[in-house]
């Protein structure tokens, strides 16, 4: 297994579960086309590539270019990286047949494709060996923040994604995997005794 430092974008939840068992780093998944209409995820995919950056893994086929092309605009300036498979004919595994193009994607090529797509497209590859663990934020820290629970956590809640540039109706639970995606622990506690 390898670390990235940035956050790999893919297309499902079939790609998610295939580079988990490969990758330790942040895995955000597009939904397919959902992503066109997504202002959450959007907003998530911006704040990651403004900060520790992104690499775009869709499938190689006309469907996963529409959607890295839909990904790089929504960004903007922020650091994107992109990986890419090759165009393998055949069809995965769960499937009764192959795709439109008749191409594999993500959650079907070989492991060492992906592997090797992600090592020659300039992701920042983390030595697990001279890293120390980050400690992930919880929902007992948002509790204890004040961010749910509380009489004012939503109040609160929305001076975070203000000071974040996030959306305002950003739910609890997908507040908290983007705080992890953002920032360290112990920045997040610096944040929240500045507000």
């Amino acid at each position: 297994m390898i670390k990235i430092k940035e956050a790999v974008i893919v297309e499902g939840k079939y790609d998610k579960i295939k580079l988990s068992g490969l990758i330790d780093a942040p895995i955000i998944e597009t939904n397919g086309f959902r992503i066109f209409k997504d202002k959450e995820k959007a907003a998530l995919l911006k704040a990651l590539a403004n900060t520790n950056g992104i690499i775009i893994l869709t499938d190689s086929d006309s469907a996963g270019f529409v959607i890295r092309s839909h990904i790089k605009g929504i960004v903007g300036s922020g650091r994107v990286i992109n990986a890419y498979i090759p165009e393998i004919l055949g069809k995965e595994k769960r499937k009764s047949q192959p795709s439109k193009e008749g191409f594999l994607g993500v959650e079907g090529v070989n492991d060492e494709y992906i592997i090797n797509a992600l090592k020659s497209c300039g992701a920042t590859l983390v030595d697990k060996a001279n890293e120390k663990p980050q400690k992930k934020i919880t929902k007992t820290d948002l509790y204890n923040a004040g961010l749910t629970g509380r009489e004012n956590s939503a109040l609160l809640r929305q001076k975070l994604l203000k000071k974040l540039n996030l959306p305002k109706y950003i739910t609890a639970n997908a507040l908290l995997e983007i705080l992890n995606c953002l920032i360290p622990y112990d920045e997040f506690w610096e944040l929240m005794e500045k507000l």
